[in-house]
C-alpha cells in the first residue's frame, strides 16, 4: 500500500496545539489505496511525548537529544516507510485536502519530484490571509526559490513541501541550521529536481507569540548569515554537479517495505 509519511518535531512545552495538528491529519481525505503514516520526534529527551500522543497505530513516537527542529526532523526521517514526505509543524494544521492535492499532482506528473502549495496564515482572532508571494500553479521556473530567498520574499512556506522520500534522503534531510531548516532543504530539492505549485492551500500557518518565526533570533542578522554559509556552498556544489533526480529512481507505486 503506498504511503506518504508526515513528520512533526515537537518540545516539551511546544505542544499546546499537536492535538489540533491531528485532528487535522485524521481528518484528510486519501486517494485510494493510500494511507499516512504520522511520525513525531521529540527534541529532547523528557520523556511526555507518549502523554500527548493520540491512540493511533498510524501514529509513532521517537525522541532524540535537543538540538533544534532540524535534527529532530533528521533523525525522524530514519523511521520513514512512506514513499512520500513531508513536514507538518506541531502548531500547525493541514487543510481538508492537502494531502490528497499533493499525491495526485506527484502521480499525474511522473517528472515532478516535489510539490508545494500556497498557504493560510491563521492569525490569533481566527481570520485567515493567504501568502503574499504565491508563484502562479504549475510548473515551477528553475531556481525561482532561491531568487525568492535572496530577495527576502521566499515564495512559499517551506512545510508545504510534498516529496519523494528518496529525494530526502538524498539531500542528507534537513540542514543542520538555527532556523528556516524546512526552507533550505527545499532549495536543496530545487537544485537537482523539478518542482510544481499548487494554488490550493496546503498548510495552515498558526501566527502565535510563541511560534519561532516570531521570536527576535529568527530575524537577526546572524541566523540568515549562517542559513547563507550552510546553505549556499552546497547550492553552488548540487548544481555543478549538472546531476538531476528524476521519480523514475523511487518505487512509489510499489510500497517502501525494503526501507
Amino acid at each position: 500500500m503506498p504511503l506518504i509519511s508526515i513528520i512533526t518535531p515537537v518540545w516539551n512545552g511546544g505542544h499546546d496545539y499537536i492535538g489540533e495538528a491531528y485532528e487535522s491529519l485524521f481528518a484528510q481525505s486519501m486517494p485510494p489505496g493510500w494511507e499516512w503514516e504520522w511520525i513525531v520526534q521529540e527534541d529532547g529527551q523528557t520523556g511526555f511525548l507518549p502523554s500527548i500522543l493520540p491512540d493511533d497505530s498510524r501514529v509513532s513516537g521517537g525522541t532524540s537529544r535537543r538540538g533544534g527542529a532540524a535534527m529532530a526532523r533528521t533523525v525522524a526521517l530514519g523511521r520513514v516507510r512512506g514513499d512520500l514526505v513531508r513536514a507538518l509543524d506541531a502548531d500547525d494544521l493541514l487543510p481538508q485536502g492537502a494531502l490528497s492535492r499533493a499525491i495526485d499532482t506527484l502521480a499525474r506528473h511522473r517528472d515532478v519530484a516535489w510539490c508545494v502549495s500556497a498557504c493560510l496564515d491563521l492569525l490569533p482572532d481566527g481570520s485567515m490571509l493567504p501568502g503574499p508571494h504565491d508563484p502562479p500553479t504549475g510548473l515551477l521556473a528553475d531556481g525561482v526559490m532561491l531568487a525568492g530567498y535572496q530577495a527576502g520574499r521566499f515564495p512559499v512556506v517551506g512545510t508545504t513541501m510534498t516529496a519523494y522520500a528518496d529525494l530526502v534522503v538524498a539531500m542528507g534531510g534537513w540542514p543542520a541550521v538555527p532556523a528556516s531548516e524546512d526552507v533550505a532543504l527545499l532549495m536543496l530539492c530545487e537544485a537537482v529536481s523539478q518542482g510544481w505549485m499548487i494554488d490550493e492551500p496546503g498548510a495552515i500557518y498558526r501566527k502565535h507569540p510563541q511560534q519561532s518565526t516570531a521570536q527576535p533570533a529568527h530575524w537577526d542578522p546572524a541566523e540568515r548569515a549562517a542559513l547563507d554559509e550552510v546553505l549556499l556552498p552546497r547550492l553552488s556544489a548540487l548544481r555543478g554537479l549538472g546531476w538531476r533526480w528524476t521519480p523514475g529512481l523511487s518505487v512509489m507505486n510499489e510500497g517502501r517495505d525494503a526501507r
